[in-house]
């Protein structure tokens, strides 16, 4: 096991470091100005070491995938795309047209393949909700939710990767648990791939001077990549939870994205209008650091995803492991707007992005 930890970590390593001299020759950066207020040009290459890192696994070990290699390839092409269309987005700031499309098809390559979401659980009590042909529906709706959803999150340095790791982490305890040590493998696979990407982004060992950013590439790449493990893990004969249990496993990012589109909805903004009213914006208004916030986010979403474990082992129905995360939705939309409503964002009221400093570090972007 530790070779391919130290093979996975060493491949990230090196395709960070490439990937970071060919970004900055052919402008493939992220410039300060507007929301983004950090300082120079920062290369947009963490999910193009991720990637790489996935793709050379699959062509040099093709024995440690969590799924069959016919299978596993659908899903490649998917992140494939989504990477392309990310790197073309974060380069050339694509409108959303494109960007939903690309998502809907990375959703139908896959469910061609015949990976889908397939029923809901036992929500009903005793009943499965099966879903049918409707399932092909809610898979593509679950595609741009889950992409979406970790794009958002992507607002302060390190917060992305670790959030994401922390999903990773929950999804690895769960395989095991279950006894699917391929699949846990693969998983902690992921949160190595990101390491690199962790330690250039914070200034951790490396210099602040060689920071980069992940992108819309990495963000997608990673969104895609974590429904797609979800769907292993609850889908078919070998599922190891309860499809509830997939809200647990993504509860923040997936309630911040509903709670900021919510909000600019009532506004009467599109839902992809950008703003600073992400969790992670108001939690530094409240005073936080950017590293305060990271780690509390992080905690966050360790112990949502922990619950939904526990829950599942517990044998609790799936029913009221609904009924707990509707709860769990409730009260984080009631504190999120109490918030939000005493830590307002006043660069709205004096339209100006230079006028109002946060606390702490700095976002890696602000979407």
């Amino acid at each position: 096991m530790s070779k391919e930890i130290i093979i996975m970590f060493s491949t990230a390593m090196t395709f960070l470091l490439l990937a970071r001299l060919v970004a900055l020759k052919c402008g493939l950066v992220d410039k300060p100005g507007g929301r983004k207020q950090h300082k120079g040009e920062i290369p947009l290459v963490g999910g193009i070491s991720f990637y790489c890192a996935i793709v050379a696994f699959y062509l040099f070990w093709p024995e440690f995938l969590p799924h069959t290699e016919a299978h596993f390839l659908p899903y490649l092409l998917s992140i494939s795309l989504l990477l392309f269309v990310g790197i073309a987005d974060d380069r050339f700031d694509l409108p959303v047209v494109p960007r939903v499309f690309i998502q809907a098809l990375s959703a139908v390559i896959i469910m061609v393949d015949g990976f889908y979401l397939q029923t809901f659980g036992k929500v009903l009590g005793h009943y499965e909700l099966l879903l049918g042909p409707i399932g092909y529906l809610v898979t593509l709706f679950a595609t741009w939710a889950a992409i979406n959803a970790f794009n958002m999150v992507d607002g302060v340095d390190g917060l992305l990767g670790s959030v994401a790791s922390a999903t990773f982490a929950a999804l690895m305890v769960a395989f095991m648990l279950a006894g699917a040590h391929m699949r846990a493998m693969w998983c902690l696979l992921m949160i190595v791939a990101l390491i690199p990407y962790l330690m250039f982004n914070m200034g951790v060992v490396v210099s602040k001077r060689l920071k980069v950013f992940m992108g819309d590439a990495g963000s997608m790449v990673i969104g895609f990549t974590m429904l797609w493990l979800i769907i292993l893990g609850t889908q078919g004969d070998d599922a190891v939870m309860p499809p509830v249990s997939a809200l647990w496993m993504i509860a923040l990012p997936l309630m911040d994205m509903v709670t900021i589109m919510v909000r600019r909805l009532r506004r009467g903004q599109s839902p992809f209008h950008p703003d600073r009213d992400h969790l992670h914006h108001i939690l530094m208004r409240s005073g936080l650091t950017g590293r305060q916030t990271v780690l509390v986010m992080t905690l966050l979403t360790a112990t949502f995803a922990g619950s939904g474990i526990v829950l599942s082992r517990l044998g609790t129905p799936e029913w009221l492991s609904l009924v707990a995360f509707l709860v769990l939705f409730s009260g984080y939309c009631v504190t999120n707007n109490r918030l939000q409503k005493r830590n307002p964002d006043l660069r709205k009221k004096h339209n100006s992005p230079h006028k109002i400093t946060v606390n702490g570090d700095l976002p890696a972007s602000n979407r």
